[in-house]
């Protein structure tokens, strides 16, 4: 199988980092520059320590484009001014990873036209496109626990969504809310019904059940601990559990990295893993969806990499079969 080049911008944050551990051992990836503004110059593994002895890669100040992908890893709204300053060849395929083309109102910038890159969804569309917009991390969890009821028409009533972030959900950058000494032993409510993800959310349950009109309530939540997004969403719903359960199995039946658990389920199942897990109850007329990602890997570098290997025909799971910490 061929091999391809890749290069990353942004290269010294969370995602950044994520991606690097990823690509530096994938089988079919050789990457060709990191570049990072503010650490030009420095060898990638005194930023990301953990990669001493994996790499010789040093950050670049600028690009190439001498290369067969580009992942954009900056803050939100760095990827449009990247694009809009810079000439990347129509033959390199583009993987953003902020929020900057993820809506269909403004998935577009110099001639390219941004596929929503969430794979249990769209996967036809991501083979064969050449610009992907990767997903938010909320939006990735909480989607998985509703595709395969909007697939079948069955919301209709209310949506309740309650979801806890790990504190690398908030980027490197430090602020009265990430700073460990409030983060830690600590939990707390944020952009209550608000949320960014709020509207990729809604677009991709339309565009399965398109007469979806029923309210969304999302509450996210900061949690103490590191990575990892636990979503619970719960709602009125007719069907029974047994056919609930059935509904996400065939939905869900050629898709590698998600899990139905006939088990309550946690984070360290999930974390460091490209996996989603999925726990469906019900109670009266009440159904219950318990999903669970790692925010930086499904929810973001993971799912950066599963998109370019449909891209480019690699295997969906090639330099993505990693193992949870579990305890």
């Amino acid at each position: 199988m061929h091999n391809i080049k890749a290069g990353i911008i942004g290269g010294a944050g969370y995602t950044g980092g994520e991606l690097l551990r990823l690509l530096v051992l994938h089988p079919h990836v050789e990457i060709a520059f990191v570049q990072s503004s503010s650490n030009a110059g420095n060898p990638v593994h005194q930023v990301h320590t953990d990669l001493l002895g994996e790499t010789s890669l040093i950050f670049s100040e600028k690009h190439h484009a001498e290369i067969d992908v580009l992942f954009l890893c900056g803050g939100h709204g760095a990827a449009q001014k990247f694009l809009s300053e810079n000439d990347i060849p129509e033959k390199i395929a583009v993987i953003d990873l902020s929020h900057d083309f993820r809506l269909q109102k403004n998935n577009s910038i110099a001639g390219r036209n941004f596929v929503y890159g969430l794979p249990e969804l769209n996967k036809e569309k991501i083979i064969t496109a050449k610009s992907i917009a990767n997903p938010g991390c909320f939006a990735t969890c909480i989607q998985l626990a509703l595709l395969p009821l909007a697939q079948a028409g069955l919301l209709q009533n209310e949506i309740h969504v309650n979801a806890t972030t790990g504190s690398t959900g908030a980027g490197q950058a430090l602020s009265a809310t990430t700073h460990f000494t409030w983060r830690n032993n600590n939990i707390s409510v944020y952009k209550a019904f608000t949320h960014q993800h709020f509207a990729e959310i809604e677009q991709s349950l339309h565009q399965l059940q398109q007469n979806f009109s029923a309210p969304l309530h999302f509450i996210p939540q900061r949690g103490n601990f590191t990575r990892g997004i636990l979503s619970s969403a719960y709602m009125q719903c007719e069907k029974s559990e047994t056919e609930v359960k059935q509904l996400f199995k065939k939905y869900f039946q050629s898709e590698p990295f998600i899990r139905i658990s006939e088990t309550n389920i946690d984070l360290k199942q999930v974390v460091n893993t490209n996996r989603c897990f999925i726990h469906i109850e019900k109670q009266g007329d009440q159904l219950l969806i318990i999903s669970a990602i790692d925010n930086l890997l499904k929810g973001a570098s993971g799912q950066a990499v599963q998109n370019m290997n449909l891209l480019f025909g690699f295997n969906e799971t090639a330099g993505l079969q990693l193992k949870p910490s579990a305890l």
